[in-house]
């Protein structure tokens, strides 16, 4: 059975053939067609790209009944019928995302093979198809501040667009840092194994980091002080008063904490009028761009450093601040109040309809 190629086909063909991101059966199918038109006979040309004769025959045919573009594209097969009819399918996956085993607060493969009478591979495939993780939680709380939208809008626009003439500072205290030291001294990496430290570990006291993450540049503005009362705020506030250009005015994005809410601390505020405090929204810490910060510190230098005293301690983070500083990075808002406000919505409307 005689192949004519018009140039059109042939070009294709050839572009397949060598073309070096083509899969290897494309490249195979193209060479057969190019071998049969330049005269080969069906053997030849099936024993030159290294393809069975029936094969050879099988897409000669196909070439010659279809398009050239369906001629590249395998036909569908039919392959193995689904072993675990739909509506088994479906009991996995509402037991899963709305039940829980008696004995446990989440399912398991096995314990979910127990009940359904399917094997754990099928469950884990079957949880794989759904998108459900039932070992993993994550943690939320939908804010009920009346003033939500308000404050939502107001903090995000100074992310997106800072006012001139002023500088926004992320400000917020993480309290409680512990300086821990561990009963021995653990042991260094190697091939093969990764440090070590003692499960357990000495107290020496604690300190409060207040920090002042400023939004252009990303440098922050840290003190450590004992407590964090309204006394140690407003000595922190003269401290960003100290170290900021006296022409600027100064946003400050806050939490509801009672202590930035003090009568002395408004009294303050009244007699330095380029402070104006921004709150987010309760239950919102997330809101606070500090928040990063305090994240990176816990991650780099807190959480697995050793201390034999508070000031040991405070050391450590006033020496981080000044790293950070030396090569600072800002963190770069870029979520929309309307996009956030419309999944806040929608997760409310979930919550509601489960509860």
């Amino acid at each position: 059975m005689a192949i004519t190629l018009s140039d059109t086909d042939r070009k294709t063909l050839v572009s397949w053939a060598r073309k070096s991101s083509s899969e290897a059966r494309l490249v195979q199918r193209a060479s057969l067609i190019l071998a049969l038109a330049d005269g080969l006979s069906l053997n030849a040309a099936a024993a030159k790209v290294g393809m069975h004769r029936h094969s050879a025959a099988r897409w000669r045919d196909r070439f010659l009944s279809e398009e050239l573009n369906s001629f590249a594209q395998d036909k569908a097969r039919s392959g193995r019928p689904k072993s675990i009819p739909a509506d088994k399918v479906k009991a996995v996956v509402t037991l899963t995302r709305l039940t829980t085993p008696e004995d446990a607060t989440h399912w398991s493969v096995r314990s979910m093979a127990k009940v359904t009478g399917v094997s754990p591979a099928s469950v884990q495939r079957i949880w794989e198809d759904a998108g459900l993780k039932p070992h993993l939680i994550r943690t939320f709380k939908l804010s009920k501040d009346p003033q939500f939208d308000e404050k939502l809008v107001d903090v995000v626009g100074l992310y997106l667009n800072p006012p001139e003439k002023a500088m926004v500072l992320c400000v917020d205290e993480k309290s409680q840092i512990q300086a821990l030291d561990r009963t021995q001294k653990g042991l260094p990496m190697k091939k093969g194994r990764c440090g070590t430290m003692t499960h357990d570990y000495k107290r020496h006291g604690t300190t409060t980091l207040f920090a002042a993450l400023e939004l252009v540049t990303g440098k922050v503005i840290g003190s450590c002080k004992p407590r964090h009362r309204h006394e140690e705020f407003i000595a922190f506030l003269k401290e960003i008063d100290r170290k900021t250009p006296k022409d600027l005015d100064l946003h400050l994005v806050l939490d509801n904490y009672a202590t930035h809410k003090h009568p002395e601390v408004k009294k303050w505020l009244a007699d330095h009028p380029r402070f104006v405090l921004h709150f987010v929204p309760t239950s919102c810490s997330w809101l606070n761009l500090v928040e990063r910060f305090f994240g990176l510190i816990t991650s780099k230098r807190i959480r697995r450093g050793t201390f034999d005293s508070v000031a040991e301690l405070k050391d450590a983070i006033d020496e981080f601040i000044r790293l950070h500083n030396d090569e600072p990075k800002p963190f770069k808002w870029t979520a929309s109040a309307e996009a956030i406000i419309e999944k806040v919505n929608r997760c409310r409307k979930i919550y509601e309809t489960l509860h």
